[in-house]
């Protein structure tokens, strides 16, 4: 089961192969929105395999108990195994696992810079034979520390997420650059008409047509949000530096207690702008 990619006159389009015991799954919510239009388009050609279709029995089992004993079952190595020597989905391949390393806008960008494309293994049961792990595919990702029935969901937020940032995907490229986390940053407040709803008004310098004041407005916005919201994104940008301090005090937003040095060393070890507020 596939959706590939129509012919395009732009750069080839980017292939994400999953391979899955629920492939309608993933097929059907690639049809709509940004997977949809970007595979019409040509950007990304997604191949979805079923991993039963690599079963050796009349029942397509893909699951076994484990050895030793206890709850569930546990995806077997052979179906697996047989599945990426039957689909050659391209490398590297990754498990979608709790275990394995954390999903972010980073790595997002990484994936998406691959020429060749990658693949996603979707876990299901209580897990999948160590050997898998070991010895087929090529990493493990996962998307939060918490427990989903299976790797499907976990699939669909890996795709989407790289989707986005293949080039033509978007309507606007230059959405992609602007959302939260591609700068390390969260968004800037976004704003629509009217301009005045039940006495709540929209900020005057989106207003102003003045597009550097505009672009200055919402970098220190984004600023304020990220350190009121996450400031543990600040944390791993060692802080504010001289200039981002300078560009919150003349917008008016509160700053953390601590301040950049005269010399531009970074901001580190800010107080949480709610308690400053209360002060």
């Amino acid at each position: 089961m596939s959706s590939d990619a129509k012919a395009s006159t732009g750069p080839p389009a980017t292939r994400i192969a999953v391979l899955s015991i629920f492939p309608e799954a993933i097929t059907r919510y690639s049809e709509v929105s940004v997977l949809g239009r970007a595979i019409k388009r040509g950007v990304l050609a997604l191949d979805v395999h079923d991993l039963r279709d690599a079963a050796s029995d009349e029942r397509r089992s893909v699951d076994d108990s484990p050895f030793g004993g206890g709850a569930g079952m546990v995806l077997a190595p052979e179906p697996a195994f047989a599945a990426v020597e039957m689909f050659a989905p391209p490398r590297p391949l990754y498990l979608l696992s709790p275990s394995g390393r954390r999903f972010d806008q980073q790595m997002a960008e990484e994936l998406s810079q691959l020429s060749g494309g990658f693949s996603l293994l979707c876990g299901r049961y209580e897990g999948v034979d160590e050997r898998i792990v070991e010895h087929l595919v090529d990493g493990e990702i996962s998307i939060g520390d918490y427990v989903l029935a299976g790797g499907e969901l976990a699939a669909l937020v890996v795709i989407e997420a790289v989707c986005r940032l293949l080039p033509g995907a978007l309507g606007n490229d230059a959405s992609a650059t602007e959302e939260s986390f591609s700068a390390g940053l969260l968004e800037y407040p976004q704003y629509t008409r009217p301009a005045e709803f039940r006495g709540l008004g929209v900020p005057e310098v989106l207003r102003s047509g003045d597009h550097a004041r505009v672009a200055e407005w919402r970098r220190a916005a984004g600023l304020h949000r990220t350190i009121l919201r996450r400031p543990d994104l600040i944390a791993v940008r060692h802080g504010l530096s001289e200039d981002e301090v300078r560009l919150l005090e003349k917008h008016g937003y509160p700053l953390p207690t601590a301040r950049a040095g005269e010399d531009g060393s970074p901001v580190t070890g800010a107080e949480p702008l709610e308690e400053r507020d209360q002060q």
